[in-house]
């Protein structure tokens, strides 16, 4: 099955500190929900610009993006 990482950005000073903080957020989410073979984590894309992600099933997708409404979301390579 194809996965999907679904994405928030956030940025400024602070976007690190809440990117890492909204992961912590996002596993809890996946692991009260049951969710298989998730992964969640952060990503750097400068100084200020930083990501917390959730990786699920495509199955699964539907039902996170209405809870937690990520900004985006893009397929992942496998």
């Amino acid at each position: 099955m194809r996965q999907i990482k679904l994405i928030w950005d956030f940025y400024g000073e602070d976007a690190e500190a809440t990117a890492k903080h909204h992961a912590i957020h996002l596993e809890d989410f996946a692991k009260m929900r049951s969710i298989p073979n998730y992964k969640a984590g952060t990503e750097v894309l400068n100084e200020v610009d930083h990501l917390a992600y959730l990786i699920v099933a495509e199955d699964k997708m539907i039902e996170v993006r209405d809870a937690l409404k990520p900004k985006r979301g893009q397929w992942v390579e496998s």
